[in-house]
């Protein structure tokens, strides 16, 4: 398979190019994101999605792709399109809202969080992959990794924890002064080896308003009252 990401900046979107080899066989899980196609009439066939996938997608239809052939799709302003491959053995753990495509080979396992875990990141499932092949995941922003430590933990704000291995630990924590852990939003204290994949693209606006002319009295507000920078928009 090849996969083709256009340079255009982020702010006005962008739009990926995949082209499948002879009887290569790809799931496309946004059809609706497609807006150009090259190839056989037969090379697209699209189903309904099983029950818990569209739950977790809130999509009722995907596209079956079988090659040769190729497609444009398109990618909203902020988002970008990575692809990963995945090889036996694999142990990472991923949202699977997140999950753009996967190629034929790829299986799925779900892991249940814990009910605390659920209550608080409102995620219950997260998905782990198998088999062999590719993903493409959507994320906002750029994505980096970190190598874990067995002992020091890293934390993560958990708006941007994209991947984790499956056998690391994750306690829901904040960190710094009194202050610091007042106005933080949800952080994963996380150990382990392997490493995590983040991404950078959650904004709640909090930068722009700082940068406008924003209330003094309400910024002080979220400063200093527990939670200020979640309640007081």
């Amino acid at each position: 398979m090849e996969w083709q990401q256009s340079t255009h900046p982020t702010v006005s979107g962008q739009a990926v190019t995949l082209a499948l080899a002879d009887q290569e066989q790809l799931h496309m899980l946004h059809p609706g994101q497609i807006i150009a196609y090259e190839g056989p009439s037969s090379g697209r066939s699209d189903r309904l999605m099983d029950v818990k996938g569209m739950y977790r997608k809130r999509n009722l239809i995907r596209a079956d792709f079988t090659g040769p052939c190729r497609f444009v799709t398109s990618l909203p302003p902020g988002f970008n399109l990575i692809p990963i491959t995945i090889e036996p053995g694999s142990d990472l753990l991923y949202d699977f809202r997140h999950l753009f495509y996967y190629t034929e080979g790829i299986t799925m396992q779900t892991r249940l969080l814990k009910l605390k875990n659920i209550l608080i990141t409102r995620d219950v499932v997260k998905v782990k992959f198998g088999g062999q092949g590719a993903i493409g995941l959507l994320t906002q922003g750029t994505v980096m990794e970190m190598k874990l430590h067995p002992s020091e933990p890293i934390y993560v704000d958990a708006r941007s924890l994209l991947a984790y291995p499956e056998n690391a630990t994750l306690k829901l924590s904040v960190y710094g002064n009194h202050l610091a852990s007042q106005h933080m939003h949800y952080q994963w204290a996380i150990t382990g080896s392997g490493s995590i994949l983040l991404q950078s693209g959650h904004d709640n606006g909090e930068l722009e308003q700082h940068l406008n002319d924003d209330s003094l009295f309400r910024r002080i507000l979220r400063e200093v009252i527990p939670f200020g920078g979640i309640f007081i928009k």
